[in-house]
């Protein structure tokens, strides 16, 4: 997609931006991250004259202690993906509206979990600090995603990770941290229903250059917090536990949105959109099997653990 095809759509889908804009003012619920904090556990650390960090103090376990520090470092991640959402999408208008408000409820997000562990000492804080400090310094590059690209990858981007703040926050066994989450979570929502009316948008009016957008969402999708040190081990210690997995990934976020959107039943694609159609096509399948065949071996594994 050229530059002053970027522009024509962004006028085009200005009216969108806007009603949906209103209509997530409308539902969106104030809400005080300070409140979901348990301040009264809180203590002193080692430089004030209170306890260093020992693994001992968190009553998290050691993948939900993973977890959480993965959906932390993602979001604090916040200036990155602002730089990148107000370069596809600009200043003015509702889009710049819209690019403002997304970003300070996103930084919320950050604040109530840091706050938590912090608090209830769930993660080693020095450790923490570090891989924040890294993750930072490297920032997230969307590659100049073109502006179709960015409506399907946020899509994806924004329903993975309110399933993953769910389903951590379930896993913490904490129903403290479980409220937090969910409410975390209910924000994403919001945000992956905004992205995903511009998509439906989106594919009215060019409909065979979205759907290539789609199939190369979804063939090269990848977390955001990719660039967090040593997160292949971390996604795979998550996946595991069932916190977010390859089956997740096909069944709960990927599938979910392409059924929305219609993609296997749009008729009179070009041949650009026919292809990219087959191509996503294929591409599920291969994902269906990959999943299953990692369920199979969790399942294998748990049982031999279990004899």
């Amino acid at each position: 997609m050229t530059s002053s095809q970027s522009t024509r759509l962004l006028l085009d889908l200005e009216s969108t931006v806007a009603t949906n804009l209103d209509r997530h003012l409308e539902v969106a619920k104030e809400w005080m991250p300070h409140e979901y904090v348990p301040w009264s556990q809180g203590r002193d650390f080692g430089d004030l004259g209170g306890l260093p960090w020992e693994p001992g103090q968190s009553g998290l376990s050691p993948i939900a202690r993973t977890a959480m520090e993965v959906n932390l470092l993602t979001e604090d991640n916040l200036p990155s993906y602002h730089r990148e959402i107000e370069r596809a999408f600009g200043r003015d208008g509702a889009w710049g509206t819209w690019v403002h408000r997304w970003t300070a409820e996103e930084g919320r997000h950050g604040i109530c979990i840091r706050d938590y562990l912090l608090v209830t000492r769930g993660v080693d804080p020095d450790e923490l600090e570090r891989a924040r400090m890294q993750t930072m310094q490297t920032g997230f590059d969307s590659g100049d995603k073109a502006l179709l690209n960015v409506f399907a990858y946020v899509s994806f981007q924004e329903l993975a990770t309110r399933i993953s703040h769910r389903n951590t926050g379930r896993h913490t066994q904490d129903p403290i941290a479980d409220k937090l989450l969910a409410r975390v979570a209910a924000d994403e929502n919001l945000h992956m229903l905004f992205y995903r009316n511009l998509m439906t948008a989106a594919l009215e009016i060019e409909p065979n250059q979205a759907m290539r957008a789609i199939a190369d969402e979804v063939i090269g999708f990848q977390m955001p917090g990719s660039i967090i040190p040593g997160f292949a081990r971390k996604a795979a210690a998550i996946a595991k536990a069932g916190i977010y997995d390859l089956r997740i990934h096909h069944d709960d976020v990927v599938s979910p949105l392409l059924r929305h959107w219609g993609v296997f039943d749009l008729e009179g694609l070009n041949a650009v959109g026919e292809a990219a159609r087959t191509e996503l096509s294929s591409f599920l399948t291969r994902l269906d099997t990959q999943a299953s065949r990692f369920e199979e071996r969790r399942a294998h594994a748990a049982a031999k653990v279990s004899s």
